[in-house]
């Protein structure tokens, strides 16, 4: 069996054990089997659209949540996490296959970045409301700035992360790309999406940034079930909402990956960076009130 057929399969067997978690979970919730809300499904699909673009899906959700008011925000890393990770898998099914990488590196990231989530999981489903407010704020600020990096370098004559023509990394490289997967894969706990800083990452690196899509998509494929988990068990999410992304999601990315492709998202960016710091700020503030 070949590197990259093991690849598909270990994905097929941890998407099993994610439906069968997700499942389980959605049939224990309190108040019975919960339905999702068309707001909710339609959150999905305009943040999965674009994420499958390569905006990003958590800090667009968080600052949906945030601005409806629709769930606690000591919910939203969990639902996050468990909500968005079908969609997710649908993407690295298809970048997987459609996009080169080197098998290697793309098996290494992958792995750092379940660890990375599998560790800060652990921390986040049991860290009070007044915490969670905190770290998503602060990371949400932080990721606003890394799409505003991303939207400059979009606008330059020439760009500021422009990356190479590798397609793997090799040696002390892929030493620091292991090292900075597995705190991207801790930070995605906490709201903070992998895309935008990942993307950077792999350009500084030296990698085509085309390469940044299946690494991206698959690392967190792989480590969404396993934070999935946890949240679940847990019970640090939102059964109803999350199920509205996944619903949503779903059609949403078919149709940005086989139909629409690619599109000028600069503006976008710019609109996305506004709303996020504007929900940053806004959850720095709640947590600041909250009792410690």
């Amino acid at each position: 069996m070949s590197a990259r057929l093991a690849l598909f399969t270990t994905l097929a067997l941890t998407t099993i054990f994610y439906l069968v978690t997700f499942v389980r979970g959605l049939f224990a919730a309190p108040g019975g089997k919960p339905a999702p809300t068309p707001v909710g499904m339609a959150i999905g699909f305009v943040t999965n659209f674009f994420d499958t673009l390569g905006i990003g899906s958590f800090a667009t959700t968080t600052s949906a949540y945030r601005f409806l008011k629709m769930i606690k925000d000591e919910y939203i890393p969990g639902t996050l996490n468990i909500g968005h990770t079908l969609p997710t898998i649908a993407q690295a099914f298809i970048y997987t296959t459609i996009v080169p990488v080197d098998t290697t590196t793309l098996i290494a990231l992958i792995v750092a970045a379940v660890a990375g989530s599998w560790l800060g999981a652990g921390v986040v489903a049991g860290w009070p409301r007044r915490k969670i407010q905190l770290g998503m704020g602060f990371a949400l600020i932080a990721a606003a700035l890394l799409y505003s990096l991303k939207s400059l370098d979009e606008m330059r004559g020439t760009p500021l992360f422009p990356g190479g023509e590798a397609l793997g990394l090799e040696g002390a490289l892929l030493f620091v790309a292991i090292a900075g997967n597995f705190a991207l894969g801790a930070l995605m706990t906490l709201g903070i999406g992998l895309y935008a800083p990942c993307m950077i990452m792999i350009s500084l690196l030296g990698m085509n940034p085309t390469a940044a899509f299946p690494i991206m998509m698959s690392s967190c494929a792989f480590l969404m079930p396993v934070s999935s988990a946890k949240f679940i068990a847990k019970g640090s999410w939102d059964p109803k909402a999350a199920l509205g992304l996944a619903i949503g999601g779903i059609p949403a990315v078919l149709i940005a990956a086989f139909i629409v492709k690619s599109l000028p998202l600069t503006w976008v960016r710019w609109l996305v960076v506004i709303v996020v710091l504007y929900a940053g700020q806004g959850l720095v503030r709640a947590g600041f009130k909250e009792k410690a």
